[in-house]
């Protein structure tokens, strides 16, 4: 009865979600029937419902192939890393860029930082393979210039460099537009704190440290929080357009196995039981990560 009174106080403010809630319900849940397609061998001219149902037969197939600890350790590796550079890196260019009390200058250095972010994967890539190229990349040249190096590296085929290049490309391309929630928090902290800081004879770094990390702690809770449940989320654009036969050994991913082993080769069931594990996985991670933020009261949930 509550409950009802309350919808029927609030009703005008109800029928403006509903159509958010039908949204979400056609185009997320209802496809979500197309997960057994993950226990079927489907066929597409026998079609979903006329396809055999073989259970478990897909999953295992995928723990036991042969391509199962590569995928899985490369997956983990760039994630790992991804978290441990990326996500701080935005906070720090926030915390920074608060610092600075040259509005022109600070401007300058937010638009030149977000501008990555706009380009697409393809443009990106194109640049990092003209940068590294053998043949006429820039970096190359200037190792010449320097002595640093004899003759010319092929960068992108060398397989330890693979990750370093893709973590600092996507680096470069996300950090600035990232920061932008992370400044936004800076700025709703009560500028009350800094001047009681300031008389009691606080420092920039200890403003830092006492004031600015504490109050914006929530909303870094929840970013590393998502963070965690995607962790098997390496990349899959990034990847796939800078990655080559040579270095597939260090940079094959789940998203990148499941379009190349899945996809191409028309495995629909097994590339949707890949898919499923890897989902059943982050949910996991996501619910412990919540979980273990929820003692510190900055939880999702």
């Amino acid at each position: 009865m509550k409950t009802r009174r309350l919808f029927l106080r609030q009703w005008d403010l109800q029928l403006m979600v509903i159509p958010a809630l039908l949204f979400i319900f056609v185009f997320s849940y209802v496809p979500m029937y197309g997960i057994l397609i993950a226990f079927k061998e489907y066929d597409i001219f026998q079609g979903f419902n006329a396809s055999p149902w073989v259970g478990l037969a897909n999953f295992k197939e995928f723990l036991y192939a042969p391509e199962f600890t590569t995928v899985i350790r490369n997956t983990l590796g760039i994630s790992l890393l991804k978290l441990i550079v990326g996500f701080p890196a935005p906070i720090a260019l926030a915390l920074l860029l608060n610092e600075v009390k040259i509005p022109l200058f600070k401007r300058v250095v937010q638009t030149v930082s977000y501008l990555p972010h706009f380009l697409s994967w393809v443009i990106v890539s194109g640049f990092v393979a003209t940068l590294l190229s053998a043949d006429y990349g820039s970096l190359n040249i200037a190792l010449e210039k320097l002595h640093l190096i004899d003759e010319p590296v092929n960068w992108l085929t060398i397989p330890n460099y693979f990750w370093t290049i893709l973590i600092a490309t996507g680096l470069w391309k996300g950090v600035g537009f990232a920061s932008i929630v992370y400044l936004a928090a800076i700025s709703g902290v009560n500028p009350d704190l800094y001047e009681a800081a300031s008389i009691d004879g606080a420092g920039r770094f200890k403003k830092i440290y006492a004031i600015t990390l504490p109050c914006i702690m929530p909303v870094i809770s929840i970013f590393l929080i998502l963070a965690i449940g995607d962790l098997l989320s390496a990349g899959f654009e990034d990847i796939l357009l800078l990655q080559s036969d040579i270095v597939r050994d260090v940079s094959d991913v789940l998203d990148t196995y499941v379009y190349r082993v899945g996809i191409r080769n028309s495995l629909f069931s097994y590339a949707a039981a890949v898919g499923l594990f890897k989902a059943i996985i982050s949910v996991a991670l996501l619910t412990i990560a919540n979980a273990i933020a929820r003692k510190s009261g900055n939880s999702l949930w």
